[in-house]
């Protein structure tokens, strides 16, 4: 599997290209801006892009989905639990920027779905906490984690639909992974899991509990 990582909108969202090398089938994860250089990308390696991924509802993940979807006809997908949050610019925080972003979802996931691209398969992992529908996505020795966890820190629950609890459980599932597993986030650095586990001190304070 394929990635290219571009950094978009204002607040600095990882958007990630994921494409198998034989069929070209492409996913976009968290379009969070204007998607110029991703449509670039697309046509100039001939991807074909499949899906539009959304780790969670939030506008700074979600901004440049109409665009995109618009010029490619991919298809939306988000959790279930985050799809109210694609129609309310107040719970995705849109409102707070001046604007009313409102994005229909295609598809909606739970828990344990598998997206294929060619031979290559992305797991969808229900991580709640920063908000209801939260997501991570799995492929072999690779983890996209949106706002869930950061090389660290880890993702607010101070946020409409935020829940510490939830989020304390969702670290707890992502701890069971492989600690070579490269991490990849919503803002800021990649990093290995197993660093993390060192030395976020969100996650130090559960390893082992």
């Amino acid at each position: 599997m394929k990635l290219q990582q571009f950094v978009l909108g204002e607040l600095g969202v990882n958007t990630y290209l994921l494409w198998d090398e034989e069929t070209l089938e492409t996913v976009c994860l968290d379009p969070g801006g204007p998607p110029a250089v991703i449509l670039a990308e697309l046509a100039g390696k001939n991807l074909k892009l499949k899906h539009i991924l959304l780790t969670h509802g939030h506008y700074d993940h979600i901004a440049g989905v109409n665009e995109l979807k618009a010029k490619t006809g991919a298809l939306v997908a988000v959790h279930v639990a985050d799809a109210n949050f694609l129609t309310n610019p107040a719970l995705n925080l849109s409102t707070i920027f001046g604007m009313e972003v409102v994005v229909k979802a295609d598809q909606l996931l739970n828990d344990g779905d598998i997206l294929t691209l060619g031979s290559k398969m992305l797991t969808v992992n229900h991580t709640p906490g920063h908000t209801p529908g939260g997501i991570t996505l799995t492929a072999p020795g690779l983890l996209f984690t949106g706002d869930t966890l950061f090389a660290g820190s880890v993702g607010r629950t101070d946020l409409p639909g935020g829940d510490p609890a939830a989020l304390t459980d969702s670290l707890r599932k992502l701890l069971t992974l492989p600690g070579e597993t490269r991490v990849f986030p919503g803002h800021g650095p990649d990093t290995l899991l197993g660093r993390e586990k060192l030395d976020n001190p969100f996650l130090k304070q559960l390893v082992g509990k």
